[in-house]
């Protein structure tokens, strides 16, 4: 099931709030809602991303410092009539995905293969200061994705100055430490990020926004340096129907999405500080079978997270903490209640590389979708999890991961025969097996 992280503030939010096991139908149509998406690009982190832009699109330093990898040189392309050659990149990775009970991202309690990912992208340096790019990405994740490949992201990027510069077209949105890497598997050690901020079920689109952005880097001199996103534009969605289900999306917007990110790396090697913030508005319209007309529901969020990275040598240590504010509101209150509902996220990660074909990593996360209420299994999930990932070669990597998780709160009611989330296991397994390959 697709969800923007919008989606997925809402329907938190609707699933903890009064009249909760009312709103299941409407939970797994808005779930099933996916968008016309952009992903991933790098963005400044130095005086000299001008001129590296281009390179950039390969693994690189914006993920967990410990999982950094040699870069891998991306494929030169000559265009008859170009000054500049254009530059590709691809990877290929296939995944598996076993749980002890409850289904998980895919039907996992039986064992899946369903966890597919295939990506090209290309940039172009029209100028000294102008960059085009793009990637065409296809993937499967149990029941979304189905290999159907899609315009990933596009962008024009116009680096006037270190400190500012603009991009505009399909913009991935930046919110947390690892957002816009969470793509380049290579950039971590985990297999899953956090789930608790990182939800592998909005891979598709991650928040991305179609509009524009400023960006840049200054330098503070002996106060180290800060690097900022800011943006604004909407998010196109693509509504599907949701077969079984009583309710029909007619439409479903989003007005606005505007927010920023700004990190400090402060004049103390490795440490980056910083603090994430996003403002969006949904708007949808919903017909029941047995109502003539559709009912109204408007779901306003504030969204934000604050974050810290410390690397040392090989070892790194990050932790990130972030509450989502989510109001319902509805033109039919007592088929859908209106609330207001607060979620509570974080996590803490340590990694450490202990030769350059081995890396060990380490979390635990943890989720409250309504912090008036955390008890049940439905209304928390933790989660510890530790990774073993081998770099066989430049071009080619495999991960083993294990995670033992409490608590119901970050499944999908749907993708477990539409049981409850009260009525699945509470203390679960989960069993994960990555390779990804360069070109």
């Amino acid at each position: 099931m697709q969800r923007t992280r919008a989606g997925v503030a809402a329907t938190d939010a609707l699933e903890s709030s009064p009249g909760g096991v009312e709103n299941m139908a409407l939970l797994e149509t808005l779930k099933s809602c996916g968008p016309i998406a952009a992903h991933d690009y790098p963005f400044p982190g130095t005086p000299s991303y001008r001129k590296e832009w281009p390179h950039a699109l390969l693994p690189r330093s914006d993920g967990p410092r410990s999982a950094r990898t040699a870069p891998r040189r991306c494929r030169r392309i000559d265009l008859a009539g170009a000054n500049r050659p254009a530059r590709g990149f691809g990877f290929i990775s296939q995944g598996f995905l076993l749980s002890s009970s409850n289904d998980y991202l895919a039907h996992s309690s039986d064992g899946s293969f369903e966890f597919t990912e295939i990506g090209l992208n290309f940039t172009l340096p029209a100028t000294d200061r102008l960059t085009l790019g793009l990637q065409i990405f296809s993937h499967d994740l149990g029941p979304i994705g189905d290999y159907r490949a899609t315009l990933d992201w596009f962008a024009v990027d116009y680096h006037w100055r270190d400190w500012l510069g603009l991009r505009a077209g399909r913009v991935k949105l930046p919110f947390g430490l690892y957002n816009d890497s969470s793509d380049i598997d290579s950039a971590r050690t985990s297999i899953l990020l956090p789930q608790s901020i990182y939800p592998a079920q909005n891979r598709d689109f991650l928040l991305a926004q179609t509009g524009f952005e400023l960006y840049g880097y200054r330098g503070l001199g002996a106060g180290g340096g800060v690097d900022y996103r800011l943006y604004g534009g909407t998010i196109f969605l693509d509504t599907r129907p949701q077969p079984g289900s009583p309710i029909t999306v007619v439409d479903l917007n989003v007005p606005f999405v505007a927010g920023g990110r700004f990190l400090w790396m402060p004049p103390i090697d490795g440490l980056r500080l910083g603090g994430s913030v996003q403002f969006l508005r949904l708007e949808t319209n919903l017909l029941l079978t047995a109502m003539p007309n559709p009912v109204a529901v408007n779901i306003p969020a504030m969204l934000w997270v604050a974050s810290v990275e410390y690397a040392v040598r090989d070892l790194v240590f990050a932790a990130e903490y972030s509450r989502w504010r989510v109001r319902t509101e509805s033109s039919e209150p007592s088929i859908f209640p209106q609330g207001l509902t607060f979620s509570e996220r974080g996590y803490a990660l340590a990694s450490y590389r202990l030769n350059p074909w081995l890396q060990a990593g380490a979390y635990y996360s943890v989720l409250f979708p309504n912090v008036q209420r955390r008890g049940g299994r439905e209304g928390r999930e933790f989660d510890a999890a530790l990774t073993l990932r081998f770099d066989v070669n430049r071009y080619w990597l495999v991960k083993v991961e294990g995670h033992y998780l409490h608590g119901t709160a970050g499944l999908s009611s749907s993708l477990n025969g539409n049981r409850p989330l009260s009525a699945l296991e509470p203390d679960w397994a989960l069993f994960a097996v990555k390779t990804t390959a360069f070109f």
